[in-house]
């Protein structure tokens, strides 16, 4: 299908690369963008990412069939109240949030005062670059991306944020918020949380100066996703503080146990052959777990 106008508010990287996959496919008459900075307005033309740009939320949302939310989970709610005005009855309204219990609780009600509908989205997409000279109009191909209608979900709304997503690439998993908010606090949430953790113990000022130099290849893949945008992790991070915390303690627990393992030692420095063995199986779990988590990933990507 193709929509008469998709408005895109926040153009950074994933709401660039929606804006280009939605033109390169066609799937709109207009694509137009919201930014905050006028200095944004050039970027997002330079880019191609959308049709027009401007720094007027009403202008921007004014007739929009569908409205997607691609700014930081806080600044969500603010926006919508501020774009009610403009919202056309039976426009559609969804997001590309990683959190989302809170933002389907709030945004569903208050979309729903002005005649439209909200439907929530979470496209597994993304990079550590930021802004819309990063955006790239194939990031979403393959991708899995979540959407979690609730009772209160327009099944036609609902009907066409999935085709929507189909038709950037996507792959589709129906959650409910709840369900969704669980799984990828341990999938998404708690491997930035740790990269985070290592990438600030281990590259502290106070280690020695050759620290640095000995982080290879290694070092760089685990700690990639910390050089994420604080703002929006920050934001993450508090709208998902609860399954977070679950999922932190079950990583902390995994952690214990090894450095169980690695405190029993005997006077000569040498590991008991128990000690030995627990150690080989928990990285022999490891490797066997993830290996057929990726064969499985190579297999469900179409060629």
């Amino acid at each position: 299908m193709q929509f008469q106008k998709i408005t895109i508010v926040g153009v950074g990287l994933l709401g660039g690369s929606l804006g280009l996959a939605a033109k390169h496919r066609r799937l709109a008459r207009e694509v137009a963008g919201y930014v905050r900075r006028e200095a944004s307005v050039k970027d997002c033309l330079k880019a191609g990412a959308v049709d027009y740009a401007t720094t007027d939320l009403l202008a921007a949302v004014s007739n929009a069939d569908l409205i997607i939310l691609c700014t930081p989970l806080a600044q969500m709610r603010l926006l919508v109240k501020q774009m009610m005005p403009a919202l056309k009855r039976g426009a559609i309204v969804t997001d590309v949030g990683s959190a989302k219990a809170g933002v389907v609780k709030d945004l569903e009600s208050l979309v729903a005062k002005s005649g439209a509908h909200f439907v929530g989205s979470h496209p597994m997409a993304g990079a550590e670059k930021t802004g819309v000279g990063s955006a790239r109009a194939d990031l979403f191909e393959c991708a899995m991306c979540v959407v979690t209608p609730t009772k209160r979900t327009n099944r036609a709304a609902l009907r066409n944020v999935e085709k929507f997503w189909q038709n950037v690439g996507c792959r589709l998993l129906r959650l409910t918020p709840e369900a969704h908010d669980a799984l990828v606090s341990r999938s998404s949430h708690l491997p930035h949380l740790v990269a985070a953790a290592l990438a600030a113990t281990v590259l502290d000022p106070r280690r020695p100066k050759e620290q640095a130099a000995l982080c290879a290849n290694g070092f760089r893949d685990t700690t990639r996703v910390a050089s994420g945008s604080p703002e929006m992790w920050r934001d993450i991070a508090l709208a998902n503080r609860a399954q977070l915390r679950v999922a932190l303690d079950e990583f902390v627990r995994e952690l214990q146990a090894v450095q169980a393992l690695l405190r029993g030692r005997t006077p000569q420095l040498k590991f008991r052959s128990t000690d030995a063995a627990a150690l080989q199986e928990f990285f022999a779990t490891a490797k066997a777990r993830r290996d057929s988590w990726r064969a499985g990933c190579v297999s469900s990507s179409p060629e």
